[in-house]
C-alpha cells in the first residue's frame, strides 16, 4: 500500500478569484499561492454552493448544498448530527487539525433579528415558538465559538473533536478585530491590546477615507494572519515527528472587511494604481439603485456586514487595502511552505487553496456581499497542488462546486465517502451541467424590503437567479457579457433561454435533494 498523502487546506475569507496573481490580476503581489498553481491544478469555473460565510463552509464540512445540512444562513450552526469528512480523515488514522477560522458556529452572542411573534390568542409552551426540529442547535455546545464566552481556549472546552478535528487554535471574527483562541495568546503578548486595536485607537493616516478602514496599530507580528502562520509551523513540526498523515485546514480571517491591513501592508499598495472594475456604477437592478440613492443621501451608515455603494475614491481605497490584507497571507503562505520543506514533508502533501465566497470590490459600484450573485461573489479561487500527480501548471474549465471538495480529498486519500455526500471527485467523475446557489438571508438589506431567498444556476454560458416574492429576476450571457451588465430575464430574443435554464435548475435541484439516511430494511 502506497504512502497516504498529507493534506495542507489553506481557506481566505471573502476572497474572489480575480483577486490572485494565477487569476489574471497584475497588480496585486500572490508569488507563493502563484506558485501553488504553478505545479498544480487552477480551476477556472469554481462557485460556492452558498456566498455567506457559515453555510459555505458548512458545504465544504459535509460536501452537501445548505438546504440539505440546514445551516443555511449565518446564525445556525453545522449540527453535530451530520457527518463531515474530517470525521473519515480521522477515523482512518489521520492527524486532524484547524488553526484560523472556524466559523462553523455562530460567535456574536447576539440574539436572532428574524425572531417570530406569537400569533395573537395562540398557546406558545415556554414562551418560545417550538421548531420543527427537536436538536434546534440551541444547546451549549453549540455556543463554543460565541465570543462573550471565550474565556479559555475552545481546545478546553470542546468533549472531544470539534467537528472531526482533534486540534483546534481559533482566530474568530476578522481583521483587527479578530478573537477567539487567537486573542487570549496576543493579550498575553501584550497586556493592553486593547489600546492598539479599532478606529479609535487607530495610527493617523490622511490618505485613507473610505468606510470600516483605519490603519491598525497592531503591529505585524502580533496580527492574526502572523498568528496563524506561527501555530501553523509549530503544528507541522509535531506532525514530523511521527508516521500518521494529517489534514490540516489553516483558514485566515482576511481580506475581509473592516480594512486594516498592519503595518508595510496598509500602504503597500496606491489608490491611484489600482483599477476600478469595468462595471463600476453600471446596473439598474432595482436594490443598486437603492443603494446609490442611500450614498447620495447620506442615509446608509455603512458600517455593518450589509453591501452598500462607493465612490471611485473609496473603492480605489479599499481595494488597495484588500491588496495588502491578501499580500501579508501570501507572504505567511510562503513562510509554512518553507517550512513544510524544511521538514521533508512537502513531497507527501497536496496543498489546496480556495476561500469561503467573494466580494463586490467595486462591482456595479458596490462593496462587500449579500443577495446579488454577480460572479465577484459566487466564483472563488480553487488550486490543488499534488506532488505524487503534477508537475506542470493545469487549468481546469469544468463547472466545480465547493460541495466538491470534500469528495475529492476523500478519494485522494482512499477513504470510502459517507451516504448523502452530494459533491463530486474534481479528477474522476464527470462535471454536472449546471452549478447551484443558494442563498437564505437573515436580514433586510439596502433595497429589499424583507429578507431574501434567491436560489441561482450557474451554466458554461449563462447565469440566472429568481428570488422569493420579487417581480424581477436575472439572467446573463456569460459569454458575452462576462460582467454581468445586460440582464436579458425579460428580453425576449432570449425566452428560449430562459425557459431551457428553468429546466436546468429544476433537474439539478432535484438532483440535490437528500439521499440521506438510509433505510434500514424493505418495507
Amino acid at each position: 500500500m502506497s504512502k497516504r498523502p498529507n493534506f495542507l487546506f489553506i481557506i481566505t475569507d471573502q476572497h474572489r478569484a480575480d483577486h490572485l496573481g494565477c487569476y489574471g490580476n497584475t497588480i496585486v503581489q500572490t508569488p507563493n499561492i502563484d506558485g501553488i498553481a504553478e505545479a498544480g491544478t487552477r480551476f477556472e469555473k469554481f462557485y460556492v454552493a452558498n456566498p455567506i460565510c457559515m453555510p459555505n463552509r458548512a458545504s465544504i464540512m459535509t460536501g452537501r448544498m445548505c438546504s440539505v445540512h440546514g445551516a443555511r444562513h449565518n446564525g445556525i450552526p453545522l449540527s453535530r448530527d451530520h457527518t463531515t469528512f474530517v470525521e473519515l480523515l480521522r477515523d482512518a488514522g489521520y492527524r486532524t487539525g484547524l488553526i484560523g477560522k472556524s466559523h462553523l458556529q455562530s460567535f456574536t452572542g447576539l440574539p436572532a433579528t428574524n425572531t417570530f411573534e406569537p400569533e395573537k390568542g395562540k398557546h406558545v409552551p415556554s414562551k418560545h415558538l417550538r421548531d420543527a426540529y427537536k436538536r434546534n442547535r440551541h444547546t451549549p455546545d453549540y455556543d463554543l465559538e460565541v465570543l462573550p464566552k471565550w474565556d479559555r481556549p475552545l481546545a478546553e472546552r470542546m468533549d472531544g473533536d470539534f467537528y472531526g478535528f482533534e486540534h483546534v487554535e481559533i482566530a474568530a471574527d476578522h481583521a483587527d478585530q479578530a478573537s477567539g483562541d487567537y486573542l487570549l495568546w496576543v493579550r498575553q503578548q501584550h497586556p493592553d491590546f486593547e489600546s492598539l486595536v479599532g478606529p479609535e485607537n487607530a495610527l493617523p493616516d490622511n490618505r485613507i477615507r473610505a468606510p470600516q478602514a483605519w490603519r491598525t496599530a497592531v503591529p505585524e507580528e502580533l496580527y492574526s494572519t502572523s498568528w496563524i502562520a506561527d501555530r501553523t509551523e509549530s503544528w507541522l513540526s509535531e506532525r514530523a515527528e511521527d508516521d500518521a498523515p494529517f489534514f490540516l485546514q489553516m483558514s485566515f480571517p482576511d481580506p475581509h472587511h473592516p480594512f486594516t491591513p498592519p503595518g508595510k501592508y496598509w500602504d503597500m499598495y496606491g489608490p491611484a494604481d489600482v483599477s476600478l472594475p469595468e462595471s463600476f456604477g453600471k446596473g439598474g437592478l432595482p436594490p443598486i439603485r437603492a443603494m446609490q440613492e442611500a450614498l447620495e443621501k447620506g442615509t446608509d451608515p455603512r458600517d455593518n456586514q450589509s453591501p452598500f455603494a462607493v465612490t471611485e475614491r473609496e473603492a480605489r481605497d479599499i481595494i488597495a487595502l484588500t491588496y495588502g490584507m491578501i499580500t501579508m497571507i501570501d507572504d505567511a503562505i510562503g513562510r509554512v511552505l518553507h517550512r513544510l520543506k524544511t521538514l521533508g514533508l512537502d513531497e507527501d502533501t497536496i496543498v489546496i487553496f480556495t476561500s469561503d465566497h467573494g466580494d463586490y470590490m467595486g462591482d456595479h459600484g458596490l462593496m462587500l456581499k449579500l443577495l446579488l450573485h454577480y460572479q465577484g461573489i459566487i466564483r472563488v479561487p480553487f488550486i490543488w497542488n499534488d506532488p505524487q500527480q503534477n508537475t506542470d501548471a493545469q487549468v481546469d474549465v469544468s463547472l466545480a462546486s465547493s460541495i466538491d471538495i470534500s469528495a475529492t480529498i476523500l478519494e485522494r486519500a482512499g477513504i470510502q465517502p459517507f451516504n448523502g455526500l452530494q459533491g463530486r471527485n474534481l479528477f474522476g467523475a464527470a462535471p454536472p451541467d449546471a452549478i447551484i446557489v443558494e442563498e437564505d438571508s437573515q436580514r433586510r438589506m439596502t433595497g429589499f424590503d424583507r429578507p431574501q431567498r434567491v436560489r441561482t444556476v450557474v451554466t458554461d454560458r449563462y447565469r440566472m437567479s429568481l428570488r422569493e416574492g420579487e417581480d424581477w429576476a436575472e439572467l446573463y450571457d456569460l459569454q458575452e457579457d462576462p460582467l454581468e451588465m445586460d440582464n436579458l430575464y425579460d428580453d425576449k430574443a432570449h425566452a428560449n433561454a430562459q425557459h431551457e435554464l428553468t429546466e436546468i435548475m429544476l433537474r439539478r435541484m432535484i438532483d440535490l435533494q437528500d439521499r440521506a439516511p438510509l433505510p434500514a430494511y424493505r418495507a
